[in-house]
């Protein structure tokens, strides 16, 4: 650990792998659970899990790392001026491997079959749905989702609201566009299942639309953020 970018922050990045680790297990393993029971709530079970798989990140780790697990989350937070810079490739790194380990650990579940199923969660776009028109979709839901999770970092207190506004919002998404792109929003819980079922359809689809969407959410709390900040002194001399 202490040959990483930003030595000093070992329980940050801890908190943001262990909390990527458990959207993706979870959230990932909710896709394939709904895939081999095909129920008529296959979606709404996905959007439970991985709302509250989040709004239970927040609580637990929050404190430690601001709960991102997310890179998306953390560049709209970077670029709010509300998470220092030299946090953007720590971050990143370790959400990164906590999603591709969580992917791997469903793996183990599936090696004896020959057909994975939902191939491991991944993200995938639904008939008819265009790379271009993925990319929207993305970035809006995106949007939305780092729109909540600034809101709760900028003018929420409680943790338990800031778990219930971002899960919240995540379940009401995945509601909404999951049937469309699979609702991503986060690179991390696409890369990890696209890697570990070679699964690598559209990826791009969610790399670009959460990158963004990211920073659009990011324009206007950065933009009160300045407007709040007060003037320098004159000077008396």
């Amino acid at each position: 650990m202490r040959s990483i970018p930003c030595a000093k922050c070992r329980k940050e990045c801890s908190a943001e792998f262990l909390g990527t680790y458990l959207l993706v297990l979870f959230g990932a393993g909710s896709v394939i659970i709904s895939e081999l029971t095909r129920g008529v709530t296959a979606l709404v079970f996905v959007a439970c899990i991985f709302g509250g798989t989040v709004a239970l990140v927040i609580l637990l780790l929050g404190k430690h790392s601001g709960a991102h697990i997310n890179p998306a989350v953390t560049l709209a937070h970077v670029f709010a001026g509300k998470t220092k810079t030299e946090l953007i490739l720590p971050y990143l790194c370790f959400q990164a491997l906590g999603g591709i380990i969580a992917a791997f650990t469903l793996r183990l579940f599936f090696l004896s079959q020959s057909v994975m199923p939902a191939n491991l969660g991944s993200t995938e776009l639904a008939v008819g749905v265009t790379p271009l028109y993925g990319v929207l979709l993305e970035a809006i839901g995106t949007f939305l989702l780092c729109s909540a999770a600034l809101t709760a970092t900028f003018y929420v207190r409680e943790p338990i609201r800031q778990a219930a506004l971002v899960g919240g919002t995540l379940s009401l998404l995945i509601l909404l566009i999951g049937n469309l792109t699979g609702a991503s929003f986060n690179p991390a819980r696409s890369i990890g299942p696209a890697l570990s079922s070679g699964h690598w359809n559209n990826i791009l689809v969610y790399l670009i639309g959460p990158l963004m969407g990211a920073l659009l959410a990011s324009i206007p709390f950065r933009m009160s953020r300045q407007e709040t900040k007060p003037e320098p002194p004159l000077c008396s001399c």
